[in-house]
């Protein structure tokens, strides 16, 4: 069997859910996919997200679009192309998703929509010492992996200054949608609040 026909035949079994075919795949390219990844992302952002967790979710979209019938490719190199393209996408995600949590620990923040802890309220109303913006980024970044995906969407859109309507409409979503995201935010915050023990760290 030529190297075209094995590789059209091990697509074929990929698009059918075979998991021997989707282990090829990803033996194939995971530790060079790594290393393209880990040279998209700044160093400060590596340190918020492993790139090996990247590539996973990559993978992952991957063989779920495959499958669906959304790509086509004709060989190794068009694949590789392809997987690089979700590569450089997904890290453009994270490196607009932790810019926007950077800001909120240098600048006044207003979460006047979402009802915050009264500690955090007393915070984020004026300019933050060095030490509370770094508590304050910290329990953000916890706040943010805790969240479901379209939840932290919703946060993210909130904390760069986006009402709720703005934000229904860049997530094609309802208000009501939009405000129990918001919700389960501010509820989550408060437990990290209490959890964290940060009131003596506030003035």
């Amino acid at each position: 069997m030529n190297a075209d026909a094995s590789f059209t035949d091990l697509m074929a079994r990929l698009r059918d859910g075979d998991d021997t075919a989707a282990a090829a795949v990803f033996r194939r390219f995971v530790r060079r996919l790594i290393g393209f990844t880990r040279g998209q992302l700044e160093t400060w952002v590596r340190l918020k997200i492993d790139p090996e967790d990247v590539v996973q979710s990559v993978y992952k979209s991957f063989f779920a679009r495959y499958e669906a019938g959304q790509f086509a490719v004709a060989d190794w190199d068009g694949l590789w192309g392809l997987l690089t393209c979700i590569a450089v996408r997904k890290c453009v995600n994270h490196v607009h998703f932790w810019r926007a949590v950077r800001r909120q620990s240098s600048r006044e923040v207003s979460l006047s929509s979402v009802e915050v802890a009264p500690e955090y309220g007393r915070l984020l109303a004026r300019e933050p010492t060095p030490a509370e913006a770094a508590a304050l980024t910290e329990t953000l970044e916890q706040l943010m992996q805790g969240l479901p995906p379209f939840d932290r969407e919703v946060l993210v859109l909130h904390l760069q200054g986006h009402d709720i309507p703005a934000i229904s409409v860049r997530v094609a979503r309802s208000e009501r949608t939009v405000r129990r995201a918001l919700e389960v935010a501010r509820l989550r915050l408060c437990g990290l609040s209490e959890a964290e023990g940060l009131h003596g760290h506030l003035p």
